[in-house]
């Protein structure tokens, strides 16, 4: 049944203000129970396992992409949309753990307030959202911008703000144009190319149906994202109990009933692309903001080297001061912590971030890579398409390096010898290469040492 939102003049008393959300974690809940015990420890079945090792001593949204942490992009954009005062991050993290950023952000952007709601169990992305809606719509505003925090992108929002309302858009989306081989890992939509409303949507669809994808990036009238959510809930709710059984079963005596409690929990969980936004196709107020501009997906550690270099890359085109300044051992752009020390006879770059109190000694060859704070490289290593934990060390000579893949390509493993491996290499806190070992396509787990050559290996 298709959902049917009735097109609705402005309320009378709208403030006409804009709110964002950004979302921090994100979890689907399958037929099967799951108790998670809230921690503040980072790490666990709601907090970024793909991110591994890297979100196992931080969030994947603080982890520095480009000398910044990759949720701070999203508040740098947000903070040039002049109608949005007020920012809420939704995620299953524990508190603490974004309570300094929150700190450091409150001065960087002094005209927007940031808090922090935390989910009491996971409820997929709709789910979130309806359960903090009185806060959200405290203050009455008029639409609201949902971002993913795992997104890499120039965040064109004013811009998707105009045409929502220019068309007097209940929902806009941001899509991009992929591959059609890469298509089907994301949702893709279908849309008219003269007027851009959305004819249909699919999440991450079977066969070929579109290569323009959605970014995870929306704007939606408050007055229709909600009863969306609503009627979803209310739909899921009225299903009755299914008889579920395991693909294999061949009997009655292997299947069984989803009992009450398990049930209500799995109702409670609304995906906002498959439950939500293919029925807003039908409402004929859909609308979608193509960027021509980059995006990247940021879901593996790997992932976080290609938006490094496209982060690094917005910050030169638009003259940033942060990076260092090209010379014959700068290639930029580069960015450079102003406390971490470079020798001046190590080269540098392109697409290089080096962070707090690191270390790089004479001689010493990066690119393509993220150096994290404390870690130090040895005179006269080299260091490709890597990323150098926190604490980490580099010898002498020694060889850290992972493999280039196409600019337009979204995926960050390749197949070596029949199997597939992480390009990027990725060594995790405090671990250490010998002197003159060479690392190929390797993924290292925190406070290990290497001593051997490896290549196209986890290392745990």
């Amino acid at each position: 049944m298709s959902l049917q939102i009735p097109h609705r003049e402005k309320a009378n008393g709208s403030s006409g203000a804009t709110k964002a959300v950004i979302l921090v974690s994100f979890v689907v809940v399958f037929n099967v129970r799951i108790w998670l015990t809230p921690t503040s420890k980072v790490g666990g079945a709601s907090r970024g396992t793909r991110f591994r090792p890297l979100s196992l001593d931080v969030p994947k949204p603080l982890f520095p992409v480009a000398g910044h942490p990759i949720i701070w992009h999203c508040l740098t954009a947000i903070s040039k949309v002049p109608s949005i005062s007020e920012v809420y991050l939704i995620g299953y993290y524990d508190e603490s753990v974004f309570r300094d950023f929150i700190k450091d952000s409150a001065s960087e952007f002094p005209n927007i307030s940031i808090k922090y709601l935390r989910e009491y169990q996971a409820l997929g992305t709709a789910g979130g959202l309806y359960h903090f809606r009185d806060a959200i719509l405290k203050g009455r505003p008029e639409r609201l911008f949902v971002l993913n925090s795992d997104v890499c992108c120039s965040f064109p929002l004013n811009e998707m703000l105009k045409l929502a309302q220019d068309k007097d858009a209940e929902a806009v989306i941001l899509g991009t144009r992929v591959s059609e081989d890469a298509a089907s890992n994301f949702g893709c939509i279908v849309s008219d190319s003269h007027t851009r409303r959305v004819l249909h949507y699919v999440e991450k669809p079977e066969s070929h149906i579109s290569n323009l994808i959605n970014c995870g990036v929306y704007l939606f009238s408050t007055e229709a994202i909600f009863p969306s959510i609503r009627t979803a809930i209310k739909r899921r709710t009225d299903r009755p109990s299914r008889l579920v059984s395991y693909p294999s079963s061949e009997n009655l005596e292997s299947s069984f009933m989803i009992d009450d409690d398990e049930e209500s929990q799995k109702n409670e969980v609304i995906r906002l692309e498959q439950d939500i936004l293919s029925d807003m196709a039908d409402t004929k107020h859909f609308f979608v903001y193509e960027t021509k501009d980059f995006w990247r997906q940021i879901k593996t550690a790997g992932s976080a080297i290609p938006a490094n270099a496209l982060y690094l890359q917005k910050a030169w085109q638009s003259g940033s001061k942060e990076l260092a300044p090209a010379s014959a051992n700068i290639l930029s752009p580069v960015y450079i912590h102003p406390t971490a020390q470079v020798h001046p006879t190590a080269k540098l770059g392109p697409n290089v971030s080096v962070g707090p109190r690191a270390v790089i000694g004479p001689g010493v060859r990066v690119k393509e890579s993220i150096v994290l704070e404390d870690a130090e490289i040895k005179h006269d290593a080299c260091v490709l398409y890597s990323i150098i934990g926190w604490n980490s060390r580099v010898g002498a000579w020694a060889r850290v390096e992972g493999t280039p893949t196409p600019v337009t390509s979204h995926a960050t493993s390749i197949i070596k010898n029949g199997v597939k491996v992480q390009a990027i290499t990725i060594l995790g806190k405090e671990c250490g290469v010998g002197d003159e070992v060479r690392v190929q396509n390797c993924v290292c787990l925190p406070f290990k040492d290497l001593k051997r050559d490896v290549a196209n290996e986890v290392i745990m």
